[in-house]
């Protein structure tokens, strides 16, 4: 009876179990302010008006920076208001005049600056539109909701649809996760189905959490 040797092999020890592996998990979030792990469903963000950024931050941070003039004013944490303006009327006219190519823009007031800053989203992330002050005052800026931005924490959030326009005050990181959203999901020349569906979810959410302030229609 004759024996069969073993044939070497290249292949690493080893190699036949990886495919075995369970993937690791994502890295727990951070406050990006004392490090400590930001526990699920407490995620803020601050406004840095340094850097011109966003960073994360755990809520004990958060309410700590609510305070205007904190740390020299350098952080401001973003506010979780949600406003809606359901008088306010726009037609296609006046959105022209924005210069807007896609149906959804957000606008605020840097406080750096002091200007008005409109942006949309784009494949290419949040793109800049030159903004006209007279523009902002005779198409948005007589909403009552628009008087109520707080600079660089809040932007003024206005979506056209079917024919009609919808405008909200929101909190800024929103606008970015939007932007974020729509870059991800986005393809061809106006964004695709995808793309689409995501900004009706995106704004079904916005209108469910949005409410009337007092300081809009009647008491």
């Amino acid at each position: 009876m004759s024996t069969r040797r073993a044939q070497p092999t290249d292949r690493p020890a080893g190699i036949g179990l990886r495919r075995f592996r369970v993937a690791a998990p994502p890295a727990p979030e951070r406050c990006e302010l004392c490090g400590v792990q930001v526990a699920e469903g407490a995620h803020r963000h601050l406004v840095d008006a340094e850097k011109r950024s966003l960073s994360c931050a755990c809520t004990p941070c958060a309410l700590l920076f609510e305070q205007r003039g904190a740390a020299g004013g350098r952080f401001r944490t973003v506010p979780d208001r949600w406003l809606s303006d359901p008088d306010h009327t726009l037609d296609d006219s006046a959105w022209d005049l924005l210069q807007i190519p896609v149906s959804v823009a957000f606008f605020f007031r840097n406080a750096a600056l002091d200007r008005l800053v409109a942006l949309y989203p784009s494949p290419a992330g949040a793109t800049e539109s030159e903004l006209d002050p007279s523009t902002w005052q005779e198409v948005l800026g007589r909403s009552r909701i628009a008087e109520l931005l707080e600079p660089d924490l809040e932007a003024l959030l206005v979506h056209r649809v079917d024919g009609r326009y919808e405008c909200f005050l929101v909190p800024i990181d929103s606008c970015y996760e939007l932007v974020g959203r729509m870059r991800l999901h986005w393809q061809g020349f106006d964004g695709g189905a995808e793309a689409r569906a995501d900004l009706e979810q995106f704004f079904a959410r916005v209108s469910a959490r949005a409410r009337v302030p007092r300081e809009v229609g009647q008491p």
